[in-house]
């Protein structure tokens, strides 16, 4: 029981990373129809903007993690979708979703080359202690990530559900034309989409980096990863990106346990090609009718 209860934890916290990711993935779908193939970079790249922030300015973590949240929403965001997304969503989403992977690339080897490829320390959420919970050894940074991810998931569903914003960015993604008719500023809340994913990206970069070290490749797994729990836990669904993200580090965590750590990452695999074929639209999902 302990040791399922352990792995349990360190799952929700796993799962919780994978959901701020894979919510951005959501986002940027519903609102644009844009697919993000460099979200991974964009998880790796707010980590580099903290140790700058740290080393060149001398700012305490949380301090650093702030300005590198700011840095984000607006290069990631902001310049992310004025500079890539609007001269490339002219010409389709292929181009588009190439684009995003040949930026991918870019990031990727311009940290290895410019910062180091050599993983590189980060501060931890907390002193390596330990808690007892029912029995349970639990790491206190663990119960760190899941409260803060748990927080910013509970934070997004209020602005999703009890904010006429939201209301305004579904009427966007439903029919942006009708929605300029009505005067919503539709625009602005694309671009708000956009600096909203970007938010969550370097929270989860935050989170995700003390436990992995600071490191250029850090994207590749962790943005299949998200990628995966988007689709499987329903692709034009906020809470089907949640769902998919705890199922997901939950599953790759009890995997490691007790099957075996060679094919962890085949499981989210796997888990991809059940859903797909039973359940297209994703567990929590819903079926989208298209005119042709």
């Amino acid at each position: 029981m302990t040791d399922f209860l352990q792995l349990l934890i360190a799952g929700l916290a796993t799962g919780g990373i994978y959901a701020l990711v894979a919510i951005g993935f959501t986002l940027l779908w519903q609102t644009s129809q844009t697919i993000n193939f460099a979200q991974g970079e964009f998880v790796m790249l707010p980590a580099f903007f903290m140790l700058g922030a740290m080393s060149v300015f001398g700012l305490p973590f949380w301090g650093a993690v702030i300005i590198g949240i700011v840095i984000s929403a607006i290069v990631l965001g902001m310049m992310f979708k004025r500079l890539l997304v609007d001269p490339m969503l002219h010409h389709g989403v292929l181009p588009l979703a190439i684009a995003t992977m040949a930026l991918a690339l870019f990031l990727k080897e311009a940290v290895k080359d410019f910062y180091s490829a050599e993983a590189q320390p980060f501060p931890p959420l907390a002193a390596a202690t330990n808690v007892s919970i029912f029995g349970a050894v639990i790491a206190v940074q663990s119960l760190i990530v899941v409260a803060i991810a748990v927080g910013a998931v509970v934070a997004l569903q209020l602005f999703l559900t009890r904010t006429r914003t939201w209301r305004m960015m579904q009427a966007t993604a439903q029919n942006p034309m009708v929605a300029r008719i009505l005067g919503i500023p539709v625009a602005r809340m694309i671009l708000l989409a956009f600096v909203i994913n970007a938010v969550l990206a370097a929270l989860a970069s935050a989170l995700v980096t003390p436990i992995y070290l600071a490191k250029f490749s850090n994207g590749e797994y962790l943005g299949i990863a998200a990628f995966i729990a988007a689709i499987v836990g329903g692709f034009n669904q906020v809470r089907g990106a949640i769902a998919g993200g705890l199922l997901l580090g939950v599953i790759d965590n009890f995997a490691a346990a007790y099957l075996s750590a060679q094919y962890r990452a085949a499981i989210p695999l796997l888990l991809l090609i059940v859903v797909i074929l039973f359940r297209p639209q994703g567990l929590l999902g819903r079926i989208e009718e298209r005119t042709v």
